[in-house]
Formats: structure tokens, sequence, C-alpha cells
């Protein structure tokens, strides 16, 4: 089986730049013309943050997918609803000396530019009634079976069934799982608007996904141990490791996260491939590793201190994990072919790992 795992795309460098999206309908094609994949997935941002949010552009993309012959698994990223708040993607910004929102608006109508003015749990629900119209459904084209979270949620949890982009499903003995993790900060560090404290809404919005996620991490891990397979894939948006320019305490919502997979991984004993996007540059890596790179910020002295063993995602040795940044925001396009064969069990190097090999394509 093979895959072809692309995100961050297609990107503009402002709210008029169209070029990579005209470029997609042929990037698309040179998937379709691969005989070997027979699986797409997208792993987030759909647009880039200098672009707007609204009904029309999703719509755009919904449409431009259904050029996909083979099924095509997509999990948000966090352009397309945690950021819609920034004023650069058309939100807002509090004004202190109002205390008031100035969203962005329309020159001509004088109405906000984005849809329910950037709110972020709006475009959330946007992006699920543009792209997960019924749970369980893949897009593009073909027949794949998903467990979407709507439909297999704890009972005694009943908000979980709100988050139908989380799905699951097995192929060639590897369980794979998709989680809502926006990138940036999880949403909890980056307060909407650029307001002074975060709203109810705000913290509700963190808790419940947080929670729900975790939670659908321990059914497909559950369900990977019942079922024996071979290998999970996590597939999710955002780069947990990535400052971005960022203070330490920016990574700290993803902490819950990094904690359940590492326990998860070394508990199943068997190979753990993660993907994500987010910080666009190509990377293949284990960040569970304690040979791996530790995290730096600067200090007000202008140096650096490291934080292997600080609070921040502390040291992990966790050498069944293996996870790949998938290259985007940039041209030519690009998407990564990854081939699962089960009875392959390679050590973890730069282009495999364990029943996983992968290679870099780029559009013609």
């Amino acid at each position: 089986m093979t895959l072809a795992v692309y995100g961050d795309s297609p990107y503009g460098t402002s709210p008029t730049d169209t070029a990579e999206f005209q470029a997609s309908a042929a990037f698309i094609d040179a998937i379709n013309a691969d005989p070997q994949v027979s699986l797409a997935t997208h792993v987030g941002d759909i647009h880039s943050g200098k672009q707007y949010c609204t009904a029309a552009y999703n719509q755009s993309v919904a449409a431009l997918w259904t050029r996909f012959e083979d099924p095509l698994v997509y999990t948000p990223g966090d352009n397309e609803w945690t950021d819609c708040h920034k004023a650069a993607e058309g939100g807002g910004a509090y004004s202190a000396a109002t205390q008031q929102i100035n969203y962005v608006l329309d020159p001509v109508t004088h109405l906000p530019v984005d849809y329910a003015s950037g709110n972020p749990v709006a475009n959330l629900d946007l992006v699920r009634s543009d792209f997960f119209t019924e749970p369980g459904r893949t897009l593009g084209g073909g027949n794949l079976h998903v467990v979407s979270q709507a439909r297999e949620y704890d009972p005694a949890y009943p908000s979980d069934a709100k988050y139908v982009e989380n799905v699951m499903w097995e192929r060639k003995d590897v369980l794979f799982v998709t989680l809502n993790i926006p990138g940036g900060s999880n949403n909890d560090q980056d307060i909407w608007y650029g307001a002074p404290v975060m709203s109810a809404e705000q913290a509700q919005e963190v808790a419940e996904r947080t929670c729900a996620d975790l939670r659908w991490l321990d059914r497909a891990f559950a369900q990977a141990q019942a079922d024996h397979v071979r290998a999970v894939t996590i597939i999710e948006q955002a780069d947990m490791w990535d400052l971005d320019g960022k203070s330490l305490s920016h990574l700290t919502g993803f902490e819950p996260f990094v904690a359940s997979i590492a326990a998860h991984t070394a508990q199943f004993g068997k190979p753990v491939l993660m993907l994500n996007g987010d910080s666009h540059t190509y990377r293949s890596d284990n960040p569970l590793s304690p040979s791996a790179p530790c995290l730096t910020e600067a200090t007000g002295g202008g140096e650096t201190s490291c934080t292997s063993t600080a609070f921040t995602h502390p040291g992990y040795d966790v050498a069944n994990f293996h996870r790949i940044v998938v290259h985007g925001s940039t041209f030519p396009l690009e998407y990564l072919k990854l081939t699962v064969n089960p009875e392959e069990k390679a050590p973890s190097g730069p282009n495999s790992f364990g029943p996983f090999s992968w290679q870099r394509m780029t559009q013609p």
C-alpha cells in the first residue's frame, strides 16, 4: 500500500495570491497518475496565515479535492480555524483604548471579511460542514471506511461527538489515526484577537478538544493492541517540537499529547510513525529519543538555554517512534510517497522505519 501525504498547501502570500491553488490541479493529477498510490492524506493548513478564512475559499478547496481519484483523508490545521481570529487572516485585533475588537472589514461592503468575524469555533464548524458532511466518509474518490469519533465516542463524554474529523482505519496490518491538534500552541497561548485574557469560549474549546483527542488516542492504541497490528501511524497537523521563534511556554499546550504518545508507543512496543505538517520544512527524526537535539530559546543575554530536561517536553527514550514533517508551503508542490510493507522490519533511518519507507515527490 502506498499513500501520498501532503499539507500546508495550497498557500498564498496574500489573500489574492492564487498561484499554488492554480497549480494544485496538475499536482493532484500527478498523484492520480501514480499507479502505486491508493490513498491520499492532507495534514492540515489549506491556506496560509496571510489569507482570509471564508466559506467561499473552503468550498473552492473542497471542489478541488473532488479531483482526487483515490480516497483523501484530511485533518484540519490552525490556519483554517484556530488562527482565523488574527488580523493577518482577516479576523481582527483587540483595542486597548476601546476594549473592543476592531475587525478587518471589506473596503467595499464594510462587512467583516472572515466568516463569523474570524471566530475560531465557528470556523471549525464551517470546516466540518465543508469537509466532514458525513461521519466515516472520506473525501476524493474510491471507497475507504473510516471510524469517526462522532459515532464511536465514549458516551460518558457526549461532547466528543463533535469531533467528526478524528478518524481511524486499518490497512496492511497498520492502524492509522488522525487527531485535530492545530499547530502554533494547541490554541491556548495565542489569545483570540490579542485580548488581555482568554475568553471562556476559547478555554472551553481547548479543554474539550484536548480531552477528546487524548481519549481518541487511547481508543486507537487499544484497538491496535486488540487487533495485533504491526504498526500505528498518527496523523495530525502540529509540529509539537517547533518553537517557531516563540518562547518555550508556547509549546506547553502540546505536552499532554507528547506524554500520551510516548507512553502508548512504549507500551505498544512496535513501530509508531507520526506524520505532521505545520513547520513546513521536511524532517525525518525521532524527537522522543534522548539523542534528539534539545529545544533552545534565546535568553536575556542573547545566549541560548537547552530544555532537554526542562518542563517542556522532558527527555523521553522511546526507540520505536519516528516522525516525518511533511514539506509544504513551497514551489514546486511536493508530497511524501509513503509505502507500507508489513513484512519489512527496517531499522529507524532517514527514509525507512519498520514497515514504512518513503521518498519525496515534487510536481513535474
